[in-house]
């Protein structure tokens, strides 16, 4: 059988240079997107470290989950606010890159994945000559936390159906599905920010934390209105936040997942702990090498387009 290239890993076709700044430190921070051989899946690099560092972007490596989804190393070394760049690799069929990173911080950008697709799409990627491999469900796997859960059941794609149910006149009770593709995400997903209410940032700035949090890079919500001068993207952009949230943890598998993710009230911990229920149990999955077609060809992006950031696990 005709391979086609949907079939085969990909990574960048060359390097991919972002600047922002750490949304908890304040500071600058900068990020190197490099291409990968096959079958090396995401890895992130500390180049500020003398040792350089190398951390897999998997489950197994998530230190933290309160605040972002924060990959750590055995030898301390950590880096935070991952989700919505593995959000934006995953979704375009990045397979295998190194990411390197000069602090303990991913930059936020502008509270999205927009950049991270712009720069990744202008970039362009390259087939590799291995075959993609894919998780498949095979039986149902679920975590609660109160009210709140996470589940992954069996699906023929990868599809995503989360909601959310704040208790605030602005947000209130929110609901999206979609079967992912890099269509869809980018189009419907990318641009949604991260959000929060200004008492839950002015408590983070009095614990050291969210120190780069503006309005340039979140949507505020105070007196049940946002106070971001432009508005909102979305009438609901807080669910598709919330969705590209998940698309990002989910890829912590490693590998694209062939699988429902249902989600109430989810977030960081619940995203990450279907994931290490899942791998906790062999019987739940599957490593196949046949799945839907990807849609293929590159995408128009508008000029000026801003990038992409992330933010505390709030419901």
């Amino acid at each position: 059988m005709t391979r086609t290239a949907d079939d085969l890993q990909k990574t960048l076709a060359g390097p991919v240079v972002l600047d922002g700044v750490g949304v908890h430190s304040g500071k600058p921070a900068r990020l190197v997107l490099r291409s990968a051989e096959a079958d090396s899946g995401i890895l992130f690099q500390r180049v500020d470290r003398a040792d350089d560092v190398v951390v897999p972007a998997t489950f197994r490596s998530v230190g933290a989950t309160e605040l972002c989804t924060v990959l750590a190393d055995p030898t301390g070394a950590t880096i935070a606010t991952v989700e919505h760049l593995m959000a934006a690799l995953s979704a375009l069929g990045v397979d295998n890159a190194l990411v390197e990173v000069d602090g303990p911080e991913v930059p936020i950008m502008d509270g999205s994945s927009a950049a991270f697709v712009a720069a990744i799409e202008a970039g362009g990627l390259v087939t590799l000559g291995r075959r993609r491999r894919y998780l498949k469900v095979v039986k149902p796997v679920r975590v609660d936390h109160g009210d709140a859960f996470g589940e992954l059941e069996p699906w023929p794609t990868s599809r995503f159906e989360v909601t959310i149910d704040f208790d605030n006149a602005v947000i209130g009770r929110q609901s999206i599905e979609f079967d992912l593709s890099a269509r869809f995400f980018r189009n419907e997903l990318s641009r949604a920010r991260t959000f929060g209410r200004v008492a839950e940032v002015e408590r983070l700035w009095a614990m050291g934390f969210a120190l780069g949090s503006s309005l340039e890079n979140s949507v505020a919500i105070a007196d049940d209105r946002v106070l971001n001068p432009e508005g909102l993207r979305f009438a609901d952009e807080f669910v598709r936040h919330k969705a590209l949230d998940a698309v990002g943890d989910l890829a912590l598998a490693g590998l694209p997942i062939l699988g429902l993710y249902r989600s109430f009230k989810g977030g960081h911990r619940i995203n990450v702990g279907v994931l290490k229920t899942l791998f906790a149990d062999p019987s739940t999955y599957e490593i196949v090498e046949a799945a839907p077609r990807r849609e293929s060809g590159r995408a128009e992006i508008a000029a000026g387009l801003a990038v992409a950031a992330f933010g505390p696990d709030r419901r």
